[in-house]
């Protein structure tokens, strides 16, 4: 492992975005799809997902934050996900540049098939440790997680997804980048930190719409409202149920083609887990007459796009 990059506490996001070359702030491009529907309201679409080939999207903006909190001590970074994480992805990526010990605790076995992400941690030099389902479900039990500080008393625990305080701060700062006024954000909800940073974000009047990409209603809910704080000021917000295609990592056929299609003929590169359904609900959406005509819409390209291999 390399030396660990040495930097005060507040310009450790700073080093890692020099050194990394990130694009920041992302682009903010017009889209103008030939959808039914789409003639009567303007979109954007907040292109996160070229921020960096792979701590991309809304990956750089959870852990900015959470990179300026680590204490000098920090010498090890421990954190949850399943085999296609894009979180632990980036988290392995950017703990190998900074020279810092990565742990990634992961839902189900993968030793006989490794994943492309797997593979990738492992070329990395990341720690990887299987966990069965029954354990892996303790990653958010306090005694569970205290004893696992015991174990690696210099190291830091970021939760599945990097869904915590510091996430949303990051998040907000979306709406922060560019002049261009909008009236409703439309964004994917996993593990419900990035929809929590949009409803939370200082910024004019707006309403937040979150599109599922798992099974989860009700669940998805109690996340989002778990990050969120007890007083400030929140939007109006939602999440749709009708477009996760089966479950997390589920597709059909027209999932498939759509994508395809968003790449070849928008040049805008999506996945199926996340971005994929993403622009695919909005299109029904669109079709349905959902937004109000005139409504100037944004749409958040959360990266991910390793999830397509």
């Amino acid at each position: 492992m390399q030396d660990k990059v040495v930097v005060s506490d507040t310009q450790l996001s700073e080093v890692a975005e020099k050194m990394l070359a990130l694009t920041t702030p992302s682009p903010l491009t017009d889209f103008k799809p030939d959808w039914p529907g789409a003639e009567f309201v303007s979109m954007q679409i907040k292109r996160d997902d070229v921020i960096h080939p792979i701590i991309s999207g809304n990956k750089w903006r959870k852990l900015k934050h959470t990179l300026n909190a680590l204490p000098g001590s920090c010498r090890h970074i421990i954190s949850f996900g399943g085999g296609f994480s894009n979180h632990l992805h980036a988290c392995g990526y950017l703990c190998m540049k900074l020279g810092i010990r990565f742990t990634a605790l992961v839902r189900g076995d993968y030793t006989a098939n490794p994943t492309p992400m797997l593979r990738d941690l492992a070329s990395w030099q990341a720690d990887i440790q299987y966990l069965d389902k029954t354990t892996y479900a303790k990653r958010t039990d306090p005694i569970w997680l205290e004893n696992l500080q015991k174990q690696y008393p210099e190291s830091v625990l970021i939760p599945e997804g990097g869904s915590q305080a510091h996430a949303l701060k990051g998040v907000a700062e979306l709406l922060e980048e560019d002049n261009s006024a909008c009236d409703h954000i439309v964004v994917p909800v996993g593990s419900g930190a990035t929809l929590a940073g949009l409803i939370g974000a200082k910024s004019h009047p707006v309403s937040v719409t979150g599109i599922a990409v798992l099974k989860g209603e009700g669940y998805l809910e109690s996340l989002v409202q778990a990050l969120l704080p007890a007083t400030g000021q929140q939007h109006p917000w939602q999440i749709l149920h009708d477009y996760h295609q089966g479950g997390y990592g589920k597709r059909n056929a027209a999932l498939t083609s759509f994508c395809d299609d968003m790449t070849q003929q928008y040049d805008v590169p999506v996945e199926p887990v996340y971005s994929g359904k993403l622009l695919f609900a909005i299109k029904d959406l669109l079709e349905k007459r959902f937004f109000p005509d005139g409504t100037r819409l944004r749409i958040v390209h959360t990266g991910g796009l390793q999830g397509a291999r």
